[in-house]
């Protein structure tokens, strides 16, 4: 469940995703790299200051795109790629995700993709036409569709394959943080999981290759309002889990800075078991992560070739 966006905005998906990849954060650019096949990836990080990437859909992101550009480079040289595609994974606040649900649809992208424009244009608060947008079908019968479908505007696209290309690199593929770290799981029992950033929480439920539910909310800047809103958010989708799967759910996979156990201190006391999503390196790592979660990259080398 990785829509795949792109300047060509065609909903065709690669055969498999490069064999390296950047995140673009508010607190830097990181960057992971399988050296060859069957070998462990390779991992760096390069701060941005504060200020430079400012993530959403209303205006550019990017107050010094040079800036930007310089950490890709900085990051990407500390993992060697073995090609100049990459995969550009970008904050989850930057795109609009949904899960449509249409009697039927088309076969071919070139028929589904303007079915699913007419259908988003009341949905966002920018112009479809033009955008940046994926989808992936999640099931299908003779009289029901779900359809997962990424969104965001052409201009702000635009601004995150230019940062890529002038640090010499190729956009092989653009991906949410959020659907790029649910990738890592494989399995086909219903699973929550929380992914968590400086500005934002997506919440979502998977069962095997379907998604029952995913949520982006903004987060407020005061600590106090941000954990009552993660606890909501959280809450929330608990309670969804419950309506769906009809039983209470027992474990909560944590993405985001930071390790799961640390999320849990800060979260308080809940029944949920809060497991990280995916484990932070213990080799490969060429330059410090700070404190950087790695699990969007984890996911999306999942596929790579």
């Amino acid at each position: 469940m990785s829509p795949i966006l792109g300047s060509s905005n065609s909903a065709a998906h690669h055969s498999g995703r490069p064999p390296a990849a950047i995140e673009l954060t508010p607190e830097g650019v990181l960057a992971a790299s399988l050296p060859g096949k069957n070998e462990l990836p390779v991992y760096a990080f390069e701060h941005l200051r504060p200020g430079v990437l400012v993530p959403g859909i209303s205006e550019l992101n990017m107050s010094s795109p040079e800036a930007v550009s310089l950490a890709i480079r900085n990051a990407l040289a500390s993992v060697s790629p073995r090609s100049r595609f990459v995969t550009v994974i970008i904050p989850d606040t930057a795109v609009r995700v949904f899960v449509l649900d249409f009697d039927s649809l088309p076969a071919r992208a070139s028929e589904a993709i303007p079915v699913l424009r007419f259908r988003l244009r009341k949905m966002v608060p920018f112009e479809v036409e033009h955008a940046g947008l994926s989808y992936q079908i999640l099931s299908q019968s003779k009289t029901e569709a779900r359809v997962l479908v990424a969104v965001l505007p052409s201009n702000i696209l635009e601004e995150y394959e230019t940062v890529v290309r002038a640090a010499g690199y190729e956009p092989g593929s653009v991906m949410p943080s959020a659907l790029a770290a649910l990738a890592t799981l494989e399995s086909s029992d219903p699973l929550l999981a929380a992914c968590l950033s400086r500005v934002a929480i997506t919440t979502s439920i998977t069962r095997g290759d379907d998604l029952l539910l995913y949520r982006t909310l903004d987060l407020p800047d005061d600590p106090e309002q941000r954990l009552l809103e993660v606890q909501r958010s959280v809450a929330v989708a608990a309670a969804y889990y419950e309506d769906k799967v009809s039983v209470l759910p027992k474990e909560l996979y944590f993405a985001g800075n930071g390790t799961a156990s640390e999320f849990e201190h800060w979260f308080g006391p809940s029944e949920l078991r809060i497991i990280d999503l995916a484990p932070r390196p213990s080799t490969g790592v060429a330059t410090s992560l700070s404190n950087m979660g790695t699990a969007a990259l984890t996911g999306a080398l999942a596929g790579a070739i």
